[in-house]
């Protein structure tokens, strides 16, 4: 008989804001387009269950935190089929009624319909993406009623990462529902719809999506009036963007009745040859991305922390580390993340979302013992179309961020289909930025890096020299800390360590041994395995609940120091 896991629910230093602010994830959730208009609806809603026509729970939940929380105050495992419920009341006062109403959800696992007063506004498929439906029919002046329905169905056509219904090892608790913010805003007729931002070592090129045909630019102290939808922006005396100097610039566009607020980093991302090796570059110099695993979830709120603050700690510690880059997991995070990891100067390497069946035969057992080519997946048209589609999106969703330099396509063989194809159509969508298309292995013939993954043997590494070398995984050496561990029966890792101490001389000694020989041959990133622990898995530096840093930052960043100066020496 299967052995029942037993999770600990651990606390967080985050969970204090929830009884102080009351609100939870207030700021404004869209960070690069801030309008003066903005209703928050997170906060207490009517929740039920309904599974087979029968009412299974009722009561509130805390959106935006999904119901198998503790913060939700649901804390409730969700079943195939089940429909959530959500409904709350909420008042628009004359003064915030402009010429339309727009509701917008920035995510719901797996299917959303929204309702408001009774009338159907509309339907989003897929559990990662933002949506946004106009409800200025349904939507009136005084009181409303908004209902949610909400059904996971574990759809693996459906984008889902490291969800499943059976957690353990490697794979984490399904959520289900809303989680992230929900919020209404109101804008003239002819509103400014999205704006893109394309930069260089000068200025950035702003293209204005929506609006009418005459717009403003606000800039460092001057405006700038144009016609269309197209305008250069030179910066005087430009401030490039990195990690060592996160310089954001503000300007704001007006067209007719609206504005919105926004900021670019000026930056570049690419790849040349140094020495004789092709090395991945920031603003035309060659850089080593000194990065770590970053999954994305959290003790208290599994895919959201309790407060933005959460995410702003985690780069912070992070950096405190030496660390210049977190390579995001499997999971798009909410917009105020990666606004977060540009105003602090985190580069981010961002994966796109597995879906399709997983094999541990295929994708994990024969790659472990050297099998790492020739593999692929017969996937559905559903599953092709919904994977093209969500990457498509975090593209899209990401574009204008300085921070995001990097997308992995495929994360070790998982419904890995097609390779090359994705890599010509997401390169194509945008071509600004560096693609690894098969990270770890089954690599295929089109990718910008050469990406390796290594636990279970020493680090040894061959330079084709015609792409950037990126060791894109490796490390998990796993440390439990008594009474900040959620599981306390099982441990999952793949290097044990009885301390903190043994820990951290390992890890120095791994990065000392093997990664620094291996800049010689023209390592251009790393990725250490990981930002924290996650449930059964104890390899993280922090704790499931944030509270220990099991190395010291100060040694941690003196190794760090001794691999870019080395990196430097050979190529800067």
């Amino acid at each position: 008989m299967k052995k029942q896991r037993r999770i600990v629910h651990l606390e967080t230093e985050y969970e204090k804001a929830l009884e102080k602010d009351g609100i939870p994830f207030f700021q404004y959730p869209r960070p690069q387009m801030v309008r003066d208009s903005y209703l928050n609806l997170n906060g207490k809603w009517d929740f039920s269950v309904m599974s087979g026509g029968i009412c299974t729970y009722e009561g509130t939940i805390t959106v935006p935190f999904v119901p198998e929380s503790r913060i939700s105050g649901v804390q409730k495992e969700i079943k195939r089929n089940d429909i959530l419920v959500y409904e709350r009341r909420f008042e628009l006062k004359n003064a915030f009624i402009k010429d339309k109403i727009l509701i917008h959800i920035g995510a719901c696992d797996q299917c959303a319909r929204v309702f408001v007063n009774g009338k159907f506004a509309g339907e989003h498929v897929g559990g990662y993406l933002p949506f946004t439906f106009d409800i200025t029919d349904t939507a009136r002046e005084g009181e409303n009623l908004i209902r949610i329905e909400a059904v996971d169905n574990m759809d693996t056509d459906l984008p889902y990462g490291k969800q499943t219904a059976n957690p353990g090892g490697m794979w984490y608790t399904k959520i289900s529902g809303i989680w992230q913010s929900v919020w209404i805003e109101s804008v003239v007729e002819d509103y400014i719809k999205s704006i893109r931002i394309k930069t260089d070592l000068r200025g950035a090129d702003i293209s204005v999506f929506g609006g009418g045909n005459e717009k403003i630019i606000s800039f460092e102290g001057r405006e700038y009036r144009f016609s269309g939808n197209l305008f250069r922006l030179e910066a005087a005396d430009p401030i490039l963007w990195s990690p060592e100097n996160p310089k954001l610039y503000e300007f704001s566009v007006r067209s007719g009745g609206d504005e919105v607020k926004s900021y670019f980093g000026l930056r570049t991302v690419g790849i040349e040859n140094i020495n004789g090796k092709n090395m991945m570059c920031l603003n035309g110099k060659p850089m080593f991305f000194n990065g770590l695993l970053d999954q994305g979830y959290y003790s208290d709120g599994i895919f959201l922390p309790a407060a933005e603050s959460g995410f702003e700690d985690d780069i912070l510690k992070m950096k405190a580390c030496g660390f210049n880059m977190l390579r995001k997991h499997i999971k798009l995070e909410p917009d105020i993340f990666y606004y977060y990891c540009d105003k602090l100067g985190m580069l981010v390497f961002q994966d796109m979302i597995n879906n399709g069946k997983y094999s541990f035969l295929i994708d994990t057992a024969l790659p472990t013992i050297g099998l790492k080519k020739g593999v692929t997946h017969r996937v559905s048209d559903k599953c092709a179309r919904e994977f093209e589609y969500t990457s498509k999106g975090i593209i899209d969703a990401l574009y204008n961020h300085p921070s995001v330099v990097y997308y992995t396509i495929f994360n070790e063989g998982w419904g890995q289909h097609d390779a090359d194809s994705y890599y010509r159509k997401l390169k194509e969508h945008d071509d600004t930025r560096i693609y690894d298309t098969t990270s770890g292995w089954f690599s295929e013939k089109l990718s910008d890096a050469k990406s390796e993954h290594i636990y279970f043997k020493p680090i040894k590494l061959k330079n084709d020299g015609k792409r950037p070398l990126v060791l894109s995984e490796f490390g998990g050496y796993s440390y439990k800390v008594p009474d900040h561990s959620a599981n306390p029966d099982d441990n999952y890792g793949y290097k044990s360590f009885d301390s903190a101490e043994s820990l951290e001389r390992g890890l120095i000694e791994l990065y000392e041994k093997q990664v620094l020989p291996a800049i010689d041959i023209g390592l251009n990133a790393a990725v250490l395995t990981q930002v924290s622990d996650v449930e059964d898995e104890t390899n993280g530096l922090l704790t499931y609940d944030r509270k220990v840093m099991k190395v010291d930052p100060d040694k941690m960043a003196e190794t760090a120091k001794k691999i870019y100066d080395r990196f430097n020496k050979l190529y800067g």
